[in-house]
């Protein structure tokens, strides 16, 4: 029987913001130069999430380690590519800008009717294929820019925008984000604005997920953070339709955050058993 857990409140998701800075800003610098790089590129599209990690890169690398890369496509609100140039600027990092709807539109061209969905993933992809083929041309690795709350639901396109080398901001929940872009000086433009991943008109992450990022963040720290199971959940109050449809998307979604599974055969196998320091020369 499992025990009752508390409600879980906002206090819960309160961050120490300066030694998070510390930590991750350490961690960028250590992992990019362990891999034998100086810089990262970073996809900047204007929203809070990919600004906290482009923050935390400038203070780790410098201006000169890191590259930002501005992917908008002929839909995209006006209003990204503005907040996206303008924060590069305040950085004084160097900033990049390309066009995906030519890629896009061009394969969507032999098949018109495709879904809302299928067009976002594309997007998606596009903008990380763009992001790696510029990674060699700046000798740099790709910053990801996906939050906790998003790898948790598997809220994002894999081998899109799940996709990167090195993640500084994959242990933080959506309202921590907000809290380190207070923290970092980033604009009210971009804190303040409704998230969203500006795959098509009027598209938000709130409507699409059915709650709120408030809501669902104090919901996922009750059961992933405190370990928290279903009747735990529902003895502190949470909706038996929230809780049930947060943990089916958790475990639907659990392919997204492993590497492809690999078939076993020999005793060391890639993902398995050869994971370990000293299989990485370290």
């Amino acid at each position: 029987m499992p025990r009752p857990r508390r409600a879980s409140t906002a206090d819960d998701l309160k961050l120490n913001a300066r030694l998070v800075e510390e930590i991750l800003t350490g961690f960028i610098g250590d992992e990019t130069r362990r891999a034998g790089m100086e810089r990262v590129v970073v996809g900047l599209s204007g929203g809070v999430d990919s600004a906290v990690a482009a923050c935390l890169a400038r203070r780790a690398l410098g201006r000169r380690g890191v590259v930002a890369v501005l992917m908008p496509y002929r839909h995209s609100h006006p209003s990204s590519l503005k907040d996206a140039r303008d924060l590069a600027r305040k950085l004084g990092i160097q900033a990049e800008v390309f066009d995906i709807s030519p890629m896009v539109d061009a394969w969507y061209a032999r098949d018109p009717g495709a879904s809302r969905v299928r067009r976002g993933n594309k997007m998606s992809r596009e903008r990380m294929s763009v992001l790696y083929d510029r990674s060699v041309v700046h000798e740099a690795l790709v910053l990801g820019t996906s939050n906790k709350t998003e790898l948790l639901l598997g809220y994002g396109t894999i081998h899109g925008d799940m996709a990167s080398s090195l993640n500084p901001i994959g242990d933080l929940y959506k309202t921590q984000v907000r809290q380190m872009a207070e923290h970092l000086g980033i604009s009210a433009a971009i804190r303040r604005k409704v998230p969203s991943a500006d795959l098509w008109p009027d598209q938000t992450d709130e409507n699409e997920l059915g709650f709120s990022y408030d809501e669902v963040d104090r919901l996922l720290q009750l059961l992933v953070d405190q370990r928290g199971s279903r009747a735990s959940a529902l003895e502190a109050g949470w909706p038996r339709g929230m809780v049930d449809r947060v943990l089916r998307m958790m475990r639907r979604s659990q392919y997204k955050r492993r590497m492809p599974i690999i078939a076993k055969i020999s005793e060391r196998t890639v993902g398995v058993d050869f994971r370990y320091p000293r299989d990485w020369g370290t």
